[in-house]
């Protein structure tokens, strides 16, 4: 490969001359530089160049996660961001990478999740192409994705590859965090260095801090709700950084208002008598001003339980005033409209949650210290609670010797394993997880899966659970048979990486979901309301999930269908998620 005649990068400043040989290696100091601890990838061609100098070139990471499919690669990568708040990389093959990958992509800018997708490229000079490199190559390879990334680029020199990098990171981790995309060109990759560049100080280029609420519109806000006579409070992804929970509580104890989670992230404890996320509608129709925290689509948790087609009917009353704090108002993209309806919010607040709460917590203290009305009101939102909590123990012991074995056994074995214990719920499937386990920390609801994806539970599972490793927290995750069906896979790169989780798969031999639609359809239409499973039941054959995790050299039990069978099989895979491998148990179940 031929050398050329560079000029240092305006960026020297702060920095250290790069020990780089090839266009790859400074690629992969710059990658050490940014604290990038992983890349989950599929190996290809395009970023052979990437490969060598992760393997070769000295040593210090990022340590490669093998996935068998791109998409599996980057739910991983999805999976890991949600736990721990930091980006790793992944690899991508060029233009058949990039489009498998396409799917889990999406899933990331839903979550807003943090990832830095590499992809290998070109080369954009023809003369250096092989024969299917010209397939493979795009004029613009970001394009497949620019919809649903925060940023994408394509650098055409090695010059031009810190910034990129560098501005990639940055942007990521700028709240409203998402993934981003950039095209590593071959060539560049390939290209031998004839003099040392300089590695930047990366700590120059942090992503800027989050914004604090502006001060009248705190003051509003404190306003409405200082007056509210049933303030209800909607807890939404604050859990992307665990530190500003224990202010959510301070807050809802300060204004001792029912509280509704908005079920995605870890928001608010299922055991706090405030809590009255399982009795949402109920809580909500008195309400006369809301107070939502970072809820990425404020319709759903105030509209109604099934929704159809048809105007949105809100659960709130007509005048309610709603207050949101959020910076997803500084999204530009708009290729789906994932925040869904636009809502008429009296107090909006553009401000990081983080900052915003303790900020409501001192002055609602203040203004109302001594309120017997806030008492009355504590007493009636417990009263509440633990009328809910009555009702969900009896459903829990009305179902318990259920066959197919129920959504309440299956959570309260799980439950009854887990208490007492440092444990993760990964991945959850079903609509009632909290009327059984106790929710209490941020660990025990990783949410994500906002883009509605199937085959995201798997994937991004090990991900999150090669996050928790070496920690001993147990990691759990409840997938559907449908979603696990997709990315099964995902389940060589757990056996191969040693990654300690347990698959529990809640196995109605369906896609159950869109049953349920068939029914709807049938009963609308008038007709046979039998008929609604054809084409959606996965029977005739029904897979063996156990023997395929066998094939990939993961314990499998199962397929478990009597209730009393399921404890001791959980016990038996348990014991080696402890030994630091993964366990698969199939559960034959009720449909929800």
């Amino acid at each position: 490969m031929s050398t050329t005649t560079r000029k240092n990068t305006p960026m020297s400043g702060g920095s250290t001359p790069s020990a780089a040989v090839y266009g790859s290696d400074y690629m992969v100091e710059v990658l050490r530089a940014l604290g990038v601890k992983y890349i989950a990838l599929n190996p290809g061609a395009s970023y052979r160049g990437l490969h060598d100098s992760i393997v070769n070139f000295s040593s210090g990471g990022p340590e490669m996660v093998l996935c068998t499919h791109e998409e599996i690669a980057v739910a991983v990568a999805n999976g890991y961001f949600r736990v721990t708040g930091e980006p790793i990389a992944t690899g991508l093959h060029n233009v058949v990478g990039l489009q498998h990958a396409s799917m889990a992509i999406f899933n990331a800018w839903c979550d807003r999740s943090a990832i830095i997708n590499l992809g290998g490229g070109g080369p954009q000079d023809a003369n250096q192409r092989r024969s299917t490199d010209w397939v493979h190559t795009a004029l613009v390879q970001g394009n497949a994705v620019r919809d649903y990334v925060k940023f994408d680029d394509q650098p055409a020199s090695i010059e031009a590859m810190p910034e990129s990098l560098l501005r990639a990171v940055r942007t990521a981790m700028t709240d409203p965090k998402g993934p981003v995309y950039i095209c590593l060109d071959s060539t560049i990759q390939e290209q031998r260095m004839d003099e040392a560049l300089p590695v930047p100080d990366v700590s120059l280029f942090r992503p800027p801090a989050p914004p604090a609420p502006n001060p009248d519109a705190l003051a509003k806000a404190v306003d409405a709700l200082a007056g509210a006579s049933w303030p209800v409070m909607v807890v939404g992804e604050v859990g992307r950084n665990p530190s500003a929970l224990p202010a959510v509580v301070e807050l809802a104890e300060t204004l001792a208002c029912a509280v509704v989670d908005a079920e995605g992230r870890f928001g608010f404890p299922n055991t706090h008598p405030l809590d009255l996320t399982g009795v949402r509608e109920r809580a909500l129709a008195e309400a006369d001003v809301v107070l939502a925290l970072d809820v990425p689509s404020l319709g759903v948790p105030l509209g109604p339980s099934v929704r159809e087609r048809g105007a949105l009917q809100l659960a709130v009353p007509q005048g309610t005033r709603l207050i949101h704090v959020t910076l997803l108002d500084q999204e530009r993209q708009n290729w789906v409209t994932d925040n869904q309806w636009l809502l008429p919010v009296e107090v909006p607040i553009a401000a990081d949650t983080a900052q915003t709460v303790p900020l409501l917590v001192s002055a609602l203290r203040e203004r109302l210290a001594g309120s017997s009305a806030v008492e009355e009101r504590r007493a009636r939102v417990t009263a509440m609670h633990d009328e809910m909590r009555a009702a969900a123990a009896k459903w829990v012991s009305d179902n318990w010797n259920a066959a197919p074995i129920s959504a309440a056994r299956l959570y309260g074995e799980i439950g009854a394993r887990v208490h007492g214990t440092e444990w993760a719920m990964v991945n959850s499937h079903g609509r009632r997880v909290r009327d059984v386990l106790e929710i209490t920390e941020h660990a025990h609801e990783l949410g994500g899966g906002r883009g509605a994806g199937v085959g995201y539970g798997l994937p991004s599972s090990v991900g999150a659970a090669l996050a928790y490793k070496g920690t001993g927290r147990l990691c759990v995750s409840v997938v559907g048979d449908g979603d696990f069906l997709m990315t099964s896979n995902a389940l060589w790169t757990a056996a191969h990486c040693g990654i300690p989780l347990l698959v529990v798969v809640f196995n109605n031999r369906s896609y159950y979901n869109d049953e349920e639609h068939q029914e709807r359809m049938a009963r609308w239409r008038d007709r046979p309301v039998e008929n609604k499973g054809i084409g959606i039941q996965i029977t005739d054959p029904a897979p063996d999930f156990a023997t395929l995790a066998r094939a990939f050299d993961v314990a499998g039990f199962g397929p478990v269908s009597e209730p009393d069978a399921l404890g001791p099989a959980l016990d038996e895979a348990i014991a080696i998620v402890r030994s630091g491998k993964p366990a698969v148990v199939d559960v034959l179940t009720q449909p929800r």
